[in-house]
């Protein structure tokens, strides 16, 4: 086995970081494992990585629909409702800040309670300057 600190950056290497993500596992599990880089060298390369960004960004929004994918067979499944409580509760945090677009809270205004639009009002004020009373002009 190689030396954590001699894991040079490659495209396989991404490749198999994203895959690991994708399919709902931790970056943390994935830099556990034999012969993978440490955590902070998987960090450092996302600081100085544009492309590995982009694809590790993608990797993360793809475990958000895992973890969806999960809650319902956790539902399904777990017959302790606190611990699938929890379980579900996790996974629905995590899916809302992995992909917020589609798993975060809706956040609407609105007017009253019904949900209808607040409404607008348009005031519109005129300056008038008052008349001379001894010539009559302004």
């Amino acid at each position: 086995m190689a030396p954590r600190n001699a894991i040079l950056y490659s495209e396989e290497i991404v490749r198999e970081i994203c895959e690991h993500l994708a399919s709902g596992k931790s970056l943390r599990s994935y830099c556990l494992l034999p012969s993978t880089p440490d955590l902070r060298t998987v960090r450092r390369w996302l600081a100085d990585k544009a492309d590995f960004r982009l694809q590790y960004a993608l990797a993360r929004e793809e475990q958000a629909d895992v973890y969806a994918d999960e809650i319902i067979e956790i539902a399904d499944t777990e017959e302790d409702t606190a611990k699938a409580r929890n379980r579900i509760d996790a996974r629905k945090w995590i899916a809302s800040k992995l992909k917020p677009k589609k798993y975060g809270d809706k956040l609407g205004l609105s007017g009253d309670g019904d949900g209808s639009p607040i409404p607008l009002s348009v005031v519109s004020f005129e300056v008038v300057r008052p008349k001379d009373t001894d010539t009559g002009s302004v």
